[in-house]
């Protein structure tokens, strides 16, 4: 919390750069303001909201209503849950605030549209892209649209990271301010540039994942540069880890090992042919994840992506200093990665890290000749049309990931599991009032 009020008050200090966006920022709630940004119809909905560092809730509130002419109302027939929401969970991600709305993830059928839509219609089946793209920036124009100039205010992260990235879905106002689709009803700015129309024959159990998992893990593995005949580890082996273990199998790597601490390595086994695991928890208390890699693929992999992120520390050193604030986010996944990298190796960085570490090797880095990959926030615009045909093709099918179904009224409790990896989740379909029937050969319903 202490992060948050301090990104807060140092927003306020900066100055907020509202001015020339291209979408109207920070309406993270319809409730915001006595209620200006709600239906005039007075109809509410069922939403996910933050209130606090480890306390998310399902409320009433508002249902959302257009501000902008380029606005559509969705209504939500599916939506998930993400690994990264837990760093929101927990409190890490600057400038979550009060009854923020969250969820980056969402498909539904679109309900009404801004004078300024022509490419959208009520009724069309749809699927968000995670990052919000203006569509006319430099960087919206090479498709890199999580780098999208114009659909972010925030000006703490301007000044922390140097540029501001884009826009995201229900994620707090470090990026945009914009309520998510954890509710059954959510404003999609940009609408024909952030809504990708989703055909008869792919249903929403597939169709979800056009949103984040299949584009990020997809982008890991192609941006770090994985080709026919590598040797490649992956670090965690939820979602976007899997996926990438599957993509760079596909991609042709001769060897990929998932790392991870759990059950999960024996999914991943399970589903993904040919792949193999490491289980650190598994590992003798000399023995490190590094010493295993290179015991099996002796000299070190090709390419190393680390698919966890910054928050968790496993040594005690930098369990102490998270927990303490001395650090922002733990090095010690991507020293592990640099440690198994062979001599001018890659190093890809699909996990989110938010900002400071201590203990980096450098020195590593410059005296082996490693690539450091830093692969952003995926620009999901940039692969939607190849991934969509993939699944119109069944060249793909992400229900290979997919665990659990839950109902939108116990997406809290779904974020306990997502926390502690508990009841063998790896991926859900959270369902609300609006969904079609369930997709034949995915999981039934799970009432928590």
């Amino acid at each position: 919390m202490a992060t948050n009020y301090a990104g807060k008050m140092a927003e306020k200090a900066m100055g907020h750069g509202a001015h020339n966006r291209a979408a109207t920022t920070d309406i993270s709630n319809p409730a915001r303001d006595g209620g200006k940004y709600a239906d005039p119809s007075g109809e509410r909905m069922k939403a996910l909201v933050w209130m606090g560092k480890n306390d998310v809730r399902v409320v009433e509130t508002p249902k959302p209503k257009i501000i902008d002419a380029h606005d559509v109302i969705v209504k939500v027939t599916g939506s998930t849950v993400c690994g990264s929401d837990v760093h929101l969970l927990h409190g890490v991600i600057v400038q979550t605030e009060v009854g923020d709305i969250l969820g980056h993830e969402f498909c539904g059928v679109v309900e009404s549209v801004g004078p300024s839509v022509t490419g959208l219609k009520p009724g069309d089946r749809v699927v968000n892209s995670f990052c919000i793209s203006c569509g006319e920036c430099r960087y919206c124009k090479m498709k890199l649209t999580t780098a999208c100039e114009r659909t972010n205010a925030s000006t703490v992260q301007a000044k922390m990271y140097g540029s501001q990235l884009s826009g995201i879905f229900g994620y707090s106002h470090f990026v945009g301010g914009y309520a998510g689709g954890q509710a059954e009803f959510v404003r999609a700015p940009l609408a024909e540039n952030n809504l990708l129309k989703l055909p008869a024959s792919v249903p929403d159990e597939k169709g979800l994942y056009l949103s984040d998992v299949l584009p990020t893990s997809y982008h890991a593995v192609t941006y770090t540069g994985v080709k026919e005949g590598d040797t490649v580890a992956i670090w965690g082996l939820g979602p976007i880890g899997f996926m990438s273990c599957y993509w760079a199998k596909k991609r042709g790597a001769k060897r990929v090992i998932g790392i991870d601490g759990n059950w999960r390595c024996d999914y991943a086994m399970a589903k993904i042919p040919g792949v193999e695991t490491v289980n650190f928890s598994k590992l003798t208390a000399n023995e490190t994840v590094p010493d295993k890699i290179r015991e099996m693929v002796p000299g070190g992999v090709d390419v190393c992506i680390d698919a966890t992120g910054g928050e968790y520390g496993k040594g005690f050193v930098h369990k102490t200093e998270l927990a303490s604030g001395m650090e922002q986010d733990t090095s010690e996944m991507l020293n592990e990665a640099i440690y198994a990298t062979r001599n001018f190796g890659r190093v890809g960085i699909i996990g989110d890290y938010v900002g400071f570490t201590n203990h980096f090797n450098i020195g590593a880095v410059m005296e082996l000749g490693i690539t450091i990959v830093g692969c952003g926030q995926a620009p999901v615009h940039k692969y939607w049309k190849e991934l969509l045909e993939m699944l119109e093709k069944g060249e793909v099918d992400p229900t290979i990931m997919l665990t659990h179904r839950f109902r939108l009224e116990d997406i809290d409790k779904a974020y306990r599991l997502q926390e502690k990896r508990e009841q063998g989740l790896v991926k859900c379909f959270v369902e609300t009032r609006f969904s079609a029937k369930r997709c034949p050969g995915t999981p039934e319903l799970t009432i928590l």
